[in-house]
């Protein structure tokens, strides 16, 4: 049989779907994995990804095989058992959940209790399931510091839940600006739901905040009734000395936490969490007498009617990861710490050498983490990106992905986590020459 004419087939209108897929944020990712695909061999100063050079496909049965011996002496040597647990639909909430709740123990210092856990497919999906439990009707609102994670605007698109933002600064977020936020929602008769915030090294700018900061808003989510919702990929590649995480400071379950083993782990295993110890209850009950639950067993809920399970068999990995270090990821990544340490000095200087007598030109210093964030005397949009990869050969990230727009803005995100230091060097210089030829147009 022949193929059928094209004006045979079905024809859907664009804005008959779902409104999220008219958004550009249901684009960014797509067009800037599209410019690297087209560019081969330009470097990149773009991807946010953990650094390969430490990736060993021999890791894998390892790991298997130290989650395999960790179930047989749970389960006391019932075998079934163990290859059911891997092999089968599992738990809703996750299996590894003990060993993640050892990790928060000692690597963040959170006391989790281990069914207050939900381990998803990746981060985004422990978004997704947050918010879709706490957007009840078109009143509920997410406030996020702006510019921010591309994924949130896309999750809270999902979900039809209007995202509000707030301004940044300089130590992470502006809490004046975050109450006069809160109150102008409400007068509007809508509803704060909760805050979205990336305390350390944030994406895209690479921010950490401090410890007063921390209890500020802490206090602030208390006083109006706000959660919080903590993102950590990346408060591990910096000083263990550093402020704890709001989680770690939170006595009245005010944060859900959420977690991923993207950068600490193995990206390809697409496994994170979330931590949502939150008391659920019926209306006019208390705890006591009306218990639902947690706001974990809640968001199982959600998770067992989107992917049913996160694959026991990643979980497995990871979890074997954990059990090879004592279910300290701090200890797993000694390595890749002192790699992204290195490969942030080395930016920052080869910055200054190259761009530091540019009229216009500035940068931030982070302590940690994957990003900063480079001024530049020009509006950098994608179509530069696009003369940029083409004729210099390297790439950066437009800040307005972060803003959810298509605005050019005079500000570009910088990745220097997977490069080799060769490479941060000969990105640097085309990116310098871009940089000061753009400043002569």
């Amino acid at each position: 049989m022949g193929s059928r004419p094209f004006a045979d087939y079905a024809q859907l209108l664009v804005g008959d779907l779902h409104a999220s897929l008219a958004s550009p944020v249901s684009e960014s990712m797509n067009f800037l994995n599209e410019i690297a695909l087209r560019y081969p061999g330009a470097v990149s100063l773009a991807a946010g990804r953990p650094y390969e050079g430490f990736f060993d496909l021999d890791d894998l049965p390892r790991y298997l095989s130290l989650y395999q011996q960790h179930l047989t002496e749970r389960l006391s040597g019932d075998e079934e058992r163990v290859r059911r647990t891997v092999l089968q639909y599992g738990r809703t909430k996750g299996v590894i959940h003990e060993l993640v709740s050892e990790h928060l123990r000692l690597d963040e210092g959170i006391n989790a209790n281990p069914q207050d856990l939900v381990v998803t497919v990746g981060c985004q999906e422990a978004l997704y399931l947050t918010l879709r439990a706490l957007r009840r009707d078109e009143r509920d609102v997410l406030l996020a510091v702006a510019p921010s994670y591309v994924g949130v605007h896309g999750a809270a698109g999902l979900v039809d839940m209007t995202l509000v933002p707030v301004r940044d600064a300089a130590d992470g977020i502006d809490l004046n600006d975050l109450v006069m936020r809160i109150h102008e929602v409400r007068a509007q008769g809508r509803n704060p739901r909760a805050c979205y915030v990336i305390p350390d090294f944030a994406n895209p700018s690479g921010t950490r905040m401090s410890l007063e900061t921390r209890r500020r808003l802490l206090r602030i989510a208390a006083e109006e009734d706000l959660l919080l919702l903590e993102d950590n990929p990346y408060g591990l590649f910096g000083d263990p000395d550093g402020p704890p995480t709001l989680k770690a400071l939170d006595t009245a379950a005010r944060v859900v936490y959420l977690g991923s083993f993207a950068k600490t782990g193995l990206p390809g295993a697409r496994v994170g969490y979330v931590l949502a110890d939150q008391r659920v209850v019926e209306a006019g009950s208390t705890a006591a007498d009306g218990s639902a639950g947690t706001l974990a067993d809640q968001l199982a809920k959600i998770k067992s009617m989107l992917t049913v399970n996160t694959s026991p068999i990643a979980q497995a990995v990871i979890g074997g990861k954990l059990l090879a270090h004592g279910c300290s990821l701090r200890r797993a990544n000694v390595r890749e710490i002192a790699t992204y340490r290195d490969n942030l000095t080395r930016m920052l200087a080869g910055l200054e050498r190259r761009l530091g007598n540019v009229p216009g030109v500035s940068w931030n210093a982070p302590e940690g983490g994957f990003f900063l964030l480079l001024t530049v005397p020009f509006p950098a949009g994608d179509d530069l990106l696009e003369l940029c990869a083409s004729t210099y050969e390297v790439l950066w990230t437009p800040v307005h992905h972060f803003y959810a727009d298509t605005r050019p803005r005079n500000v570009v995100r910088l990745s220097f986590s997977h490069l080799r230091p060769e490479e941060i060097e000969t990105g640097l210089d085309r990116l310098a020459r871009f940089v000061r030829d753009q400043q002569q147009n």
